[in-house]
């Protein structure tokens, strides 16, 4: 009889045992970060916490250095089940949130101070945009300026007629901006660039420095034009389905962790890429600067194509003119202080 009762005790906590871990929910996420990077360690470490802290309830898996494909094919996993999640850049997200594309128009900031300035203001209404969309975020990491980065001199607009430049697929942005300059680009995946260099396929690139070092396109380029082209910036993002069917508890955890990295990412990052630019220098890439007429040109190009996205319906009208009216009061304050100096 006491035997019975045994069996019949441990049965019962085995079967509590295989509930709970049946309740466990793992979630697949993707990045094109390369495997070995601050990124995909950070990440992987955040991955480590969230497991310990939820007692197992909760396990992120991650698939770096763009081995599920890229972006766009990211995105089909998700819908289909096969990914719960991943790291996107801007231009990733714009196909299900198109205001994802405010920050990264080209040349709409000029400084850092105008990029904390406006995102102080606006990024919680892009990240609330953002979930309604159907994906939750933590926060975005930033990349910095993009810069182009060529086998020539690009000092003026005509130095890029007849050239191979890339820009990333599915981009709108660029390829309204290229289009509208006039000029061919050559689209591809982030994760065929590297490869388009080798072959010549590309011989010009637009990229933040850290980004230029950590795929390795520093050591096909000659050139580096120190003007900011666009912002850049990135985001990890569950699909919001997935995210509520973990327990309250664990999403705050998961919320909380998560943030935190993305919190490190966007400050560490400006520093890592000071850091990128001095090593791009010491590599042997020759700095170009612009002339100030060439640059008040490129603005006004880029304005241009910024409206005729406005127009085109491209992203939210009214968050396009909320943003512009913040850089116009900080620009009025700098210029206010620049003439009392």
């Amino acid at each position: 009889m006491v035997k019975k009762i045994v069996i019949a005790a441990a049965s019962a906590i085995m079967f509590l045992l295989s509930g709970l871990n049946a309740g466990a929910a793992t979630l697949k996420l993707a990045s094109i970060a390369p495997e070995g990077s601050f990124w995909m360690t950070e990440m992987r470490k955040g991955a480590e916490e969230i497991k310990k802290r939820t007692e197992g309830r909760v396990v992120l898996k991650f698939y770096g250095g763009g081995v599920m494909g890229n972006e766009k094919s990211v995105l089909r996993k998700i819908r289909i089940g096969q990914l719960q999640g991943g790291a996107f850049t801007a231009t990733g997200l714009s196909e299900v949130y198109p205001d994802m594309r405010l920050y990264g128009l080209p040349m709409v900031f000029r400084t850092e101070e105008e990029v904390d300035f406006v995102r102080s203001r606006m990024d919680k209404k892009l990240l609330e945009g953002l979930e309604k969309a159907g994906f939750v975020s933590f926060g975005f990491g930033e990349g910095g300026f993009a810069l182009f980065m060529s086998h020539f001199p690009v000092r003026s607009l005509d130095d890029l007629k007849g050239k191979k430049v890339w820009i990333p697929r599915d981009d709108l942005i660029s390829e309204t901006g290229m289009k509208h300059l006039g000029l061919s680009p050559i689209s591809l995946p982030i994760t065929d660039v590297l490869t388009g260099l080798q072959t010549g396929l590309l011989d010009s690139v637009a990229t933040p420095p850290v980004g230029a070092i950590a795929f390795q396109w520093h050591v096909k380029v000659t050139y580096l034009t120190d003007t900011p082209l666009a912002y850049t910036y990135a985001t990890l993002v569950v699909d919001k389905g997935a995210f509520m069917r973990l327990s309250p508890g664990d999403q705050g955890i998961v919320r909380e962790v998560m943030g935190g990295i993305y919190d490190l990412f966007n400050r560490r990052n400006r520093a890592d890429n000071r850091e990128a630019y001095e090593a791009l220098l010491k590599h042997g890439l020759e700095v170009v600067r612009p002339e100030a007429k060439e640059v008040a040109l490129w603005r006004k190009k880029s304005e241009e194509v910024c409206l005729q996205l406005q127009k085109d319906g491209a992203f939210d009208a009214a968050l396009y003119n909320e943003m512009q009216g913040y850089l116009g009061e900080l620009r009025k304050k700098s210029g206010s202080r620049t003439a009392a100096q």
